[in-house]
């Protein structure tokens, strides 16, 4: 079984003359011109864009990917105006590498101009850790998507994105599931089960994706009261840059954690509609839907399945109000502590997003999803496969759970620690 696998490629071209230079300056200038003529017109179909960008010397492959964006941008993104940075937007058909090993920058890109005979090939400096999907760009192994070119600073970027098959890791027969719960506090925790036991929990603190998201709106929102409009995109672009940076690091951190175990299988929650079931108040709402829950899944999906590691998705209801060990519905005093109602259950206080994370790996089966409580909506999982939910509670567990706190590792707070649970003697 094989999935399809998107990726964005990214090189930096190599300095231009200053011929060439002159020649990309005057293809996005009026690249942009026609995108922002378009845009203003209020064009809302391809055969409306055409008309107003058929008189631009651009290139027919430029045209047509203004032909197909211009209608999205409000129809999908829902804009009301435009960015001056736009990047040159460029179809499939007009791309063209070149490759020799003799040369000192072993890959050239041919940048498409209007006129025959006018195109001209430019070196490309690589991403070497994407160096073998550049490789099979010269092949029939990967599919080129859109590309696109912009001025960043003082380089210039080119950004492709390309489709290449890969293997669809099977479920071991025994597989040790490893749930991670994606939230504010700590931005992600970890969790692995095995006979129905969590262990070796891990957390990623949260604190500093925070901080740079409310730094991010307050600076961005006194930017526009100054009418500084010339600072707003150097700052936006400087704060998702860290925030990738965050990003980076936790996905990564999460694949690693998982591969430490036997025949793992990470399971997260399927937050396909997030936004849309989110509402606390307008601040809640503005910091919850500012924070990309969906971009840090996609990422650990993309590097799971990159290291061979089988992902499952299951529905996330009730995961962070119910305990992981008896099943019953309890409630989150504060943000890290999570407290069991039933009685005779051994857990009274439990970190909050470790017990979401034992209950997310605790879904997932062989075949297919199984839900601990009644489903609430829609509980298929998104990877199609059959699912079994169970509408009551489950047992009290016969056997108590124990984590020590040495398993926890430098992870976690000496506050957090006093809310691991331990059987009562």
């Amino acid at each position: 079984m094989t999935a399809t696998a998107t990726k964005t490629l990214q090189a930096t071209l190599a300095p231009p003359t200053a011929h060439k230079e002159h020649r990309l300056q005057r293809t996005v200038a009026t690249y942009r011109r026609a995108l922002f003529d378009s845009f203003e017109s209020g064009a809302d179909t391809q055969t409306a864009v055409n008309d107003i960008v058929t008189p631009y010397t651009l290139t027919s492959y430029a045209k047509d990917a203004l032909k197909s964006y211009v209608p999205k941008l409000r129809d999908t993104y829902n804009a009301s105006e435009l960015k001056d940075d736009h990047p040159v937007r460029f179809t499939n058909r007009g791309w063209k590498l070149d490759y020799s090993e003799d040369r000192t920058h072993e890959f050239c890109w041919r940048v498409p101009q209007a006129g025959r005979g006018n195109a001209f090939w430019i070196p490309l400096r690589i991403n070497p850790a994407q160096r073998e999907l550049w490789a099979d760009l010269l092949t029939d192994d990967v599919t080129v998507g859109e590309f696109r070119l912009q001025e960043h600073r003082t380089n210039w970027v080119l950004h492709v994105t390309v489709e290449y098959e890969v293997a669809e890791p099977d479920v071991p027969d025994d597989p040790t599931p490893v749930g991670f719960d994606i939230g504010e506090s700590k931005l992600l925790a970890g969790c692995a089960c095995q006979d129905d036991t969590p262990i070796q929990p891990m957390l990623f603190d949260g604190s500093r994706a925070r901080h740079l998201r409310k730094e991010m709106f307050t600076t961005l929102r006194r930017l526009q009261q100054r009418n500084a409009d010339w600072r707003i995109d150097e700052r936006f672009d400087h704060y998702q840059n860290a925030l990738t940076d965050i990003v980076e690091k936790a996905s990564r951190q999460a694949v690693e954690y998982a591969r430490q175990f036997e025949s793992p299988v990470i399971v997260l929650e399927d937050l396909s509609f997030i936004r849309e079931r989110l509402d606390y108040g307008k601040f809640m709402n503005r910091r919850l839907h500012s924070w990309a829950f969906a971009r840090l899944a996609g990422r650990i999906e993309d590097k799971a399945r990159d290291a061979g590691i089988p992902i499952r998705f299951v529905n996330p209801a009730y995961t962070s109000q119910t305990c992981h060990a008896c099943g019953h519905l309890g409630y989150r005093g504060r943000q890290a502590t999570f407290r069991c109602t039933n009685s005779e259950c051994w857990v009274t206080e439990y970190q909050a997003d470790i017990n979401a994370a034992a209950n997310i790996a605790g879904r997932v089966d062989p075949w297919g999803e199984s839900l601990s409580l009644k489903p609430t909506d829609d509980d298929t999982p998104q990877d199609g496969s059959t699912c079994d939910s169970a509408t009551g509670h489950r047992e009290t567990s016969r056997e108590p759970r124990q984590t020590t706190l040495s398993e926890y590792g430098s992870e976690i707070s000496d506050d957090e620690a006093s809310l691991v649970g331990s059987p009562a003697l």
